[in-house]
């Protein structure tokens, strides 16, 4: 893990925590420290696994444009742990790990798809204070996705400012998930990112 959460992680105990930690060894092959934070507060715990839990059952938008988007979300706040989640994660549904790897540095990096670019430029303007979301980019995604589909995204999104913000401000950071998989790390810019939100 990188760093130490800003609050000390308790120890998981009773029945439900046995089951807890049962789950998340089979799911990770590991028992993240977030679980440990979050059970200082077990209905907030349970409460963000629940909504987590629903989101994962949307299926109107691709899997792959939510999966970057959440990814640029978690890059441009800071949160080590959504995104070394969500690449380990790209890994295990057996999305595009090589683009996946590349999410730090989209804005300087060729392998996204004109789509993609749209969706993470999307993901960026409604995750910058304030957000710079303009009608031809929503009306652009409409086109190509849908409104169902776009509905999903802006609400993935939404989703992802809400857990990437509360993991930065608790200071946890990435459990390693990636490493333990043997993926190669992710890219880092060599730059800042522009702040145009343009294709």
């Amino acid at each position: 893990m990188t760093g130490s959460p800003r609050i000390t992680p308790a120890e998981i105990t009773g029945i439900k925590g046995a089951l807890i930690r049962r789950f998340a060894k089979k799911k990770l092959g590991q028992v993240p420290a977030s679980v440990g934070v979050y059970w200082h507060n077990q209905p907030v715990m349970m409460s963000l696994s629940g909504l987590s839990a629903k989101v994962e059952r949307w299926h109107a938008c691709d899997e792959q444009l939510k999966s970057f988007a959440h990814m640029a979300v978690a890059s441009q706040v800071g949160c080590s742990w959504c995104l070394d989640y969500n690449y380990f994660e790209s890994f295990n549904k057996d999305l595009d790990v090589a683009k996946a790897r590349e999410i730090p540095r989209w804005h300087e990096s060729d392998v996204f798809s004109p789509l993609e670019r749209e969706v993470l430029a999307y993901a960026e303007a409604m995750t910058t204070t304030e957000p710079t979301v303009t009608d031809e980019m929503v009306a652009s995604l409409v086109a190509q996705l849908g409104e169902a589909a776009v509905i999903e995204l802006t609400a993935v999104i939404a989703f992802a400012n809400f857990t990437t913000r509360g993991n930065v401000a608790l200071g946890i950071g990435s459990d390693g998930f990636a490493d333990a998989c043997g993926l190669a790390p992710l890219a880092a810019p060599s730059a800042p990112p522009a702040r145009s939100h343009g294709r």
